[in-house]
């Protein structure tokens, strides 16, 4: 790549910054093919984390690096891993758990009362795994204690690294301490080698759980069913109006009548189209 000469958009070969110039035409081109919407006091943000990638490709600055990905110098390859690097993945166990006690306490209930066979679910944009390790403990504990129900579970991210993690289900043994202890006992092996400070999700969690990259803003959605369940928490908040209105409407009509949407705790759908009444915080179900 270090025979490439970057294009000039305002900013010398040797800056270690990006331009203004610079930053708006990445900006467009992250929300053309994601849906984020970097604004500008996230500059010195993007700086650095595309200076990993620079590193990466042996480009001597960041400014030269964006050259090349605007111009359209780069392997189609570095497009998914420019995303990779843009994407906020913070994520828990049993993240903002409110939402987990109406599942369990309210929904699944209702479920099994409504006699259905096998709950569907979709964790829209998973991250690291937190969150459909999280759903499938509850889901697997709920059937077995209510014979003749069963569970699925999809899980699915734009970014490939975070997917690779999660598929291995692997993780530093502080962060599942939110995990409640009868579950852990149950969900989570623990090392026998005391200095290893990880654990890693029961294989029987992990096989219940299919992963898959999705881009949100895509026109259509590849699920082969529509779902009971949606969890898409904090991710709306990184789109602008137009963009959340288009993704609630896609993730509606993947949405059994009746089924329920899961939204971050700073989320809103007010003024959206769509067919979805709130049930709980943030919670919505559509309507039957």
């Amino acid at each position: 790549m270090n025979d490439l000469s970057p294009l000039s958009f305002g900013l010398a070969p040797d800056s270690d910054c990006i331009s203004a110039r610079q930053f708006k035409a990445l900006a467009e081109l992250i929300q053309l093919e994601t849906g984020i919407n970097i604004k500008s006091s996230k500059k010195t943000m993007l700086e650095g984390r595309l200076r990993r990638r620079a590193r990466a490709l042996g480009v001597d600055t960041v400014g030269a690096y964006c050259d090349l990905v605007i111009g359209g110098q780069v392997d189609p390859d570095e497009l998914e891993h420019l995303i990779n690097a843009v994407t906020t993945n913070k994520t828990d166990f049993f993240r903002e758990p409110g939402h987990f006690d109406y599942l369990t306490g309210t929904v699944l209930p209702l479920y099994a009362e409504e006699g259905c066979r096998q709950i569907r679910c979709w964790s829209a944009a998973c991250s690291t795994g937190a969150e459909p390790y999280t759903i499938a403990m509850l889901l697997d504990d709920f059937t077995s204690k209510h014979r003749g129900i069963d569970y699925r579970l999809i899980a699915t991210d734009i970014d490939t690294e975070v997917l690779a993690t999660a598929m291995k289900g692997i993780y530093p043994r502080e962060q599942v301490e939110p995990v409640p202890a009868p579950l852990r006992r149950r969900y989570i092996l623990e090392s026998k080698d005391p200095q290893r400070q990880e654990i890693r999700i029961a294989p029987e969690i992990r096989r219940r759980v299919g992963f898959g990259r999705l881009n949100l803003i895509d026109d259509s959605y590849a699920l082969d069913q529509p779902v009971h369940l949606i969890f898409c928490r904090n991710v709306l908040i990184y789109f602008d109006k137009q963009t959340q209105g288009q993704v609630v409407q896609r993730l509606c009509e993947q949405l059994l009548p009746g089924g329920y949407l899961f939204l971050g705790h700073s989320e809103s759908i007010t003024g959206f189209k769509h067919d979805l009444t709130q049930v709980a915080g943030t919670v919505f179900r559509r309507s039957s």
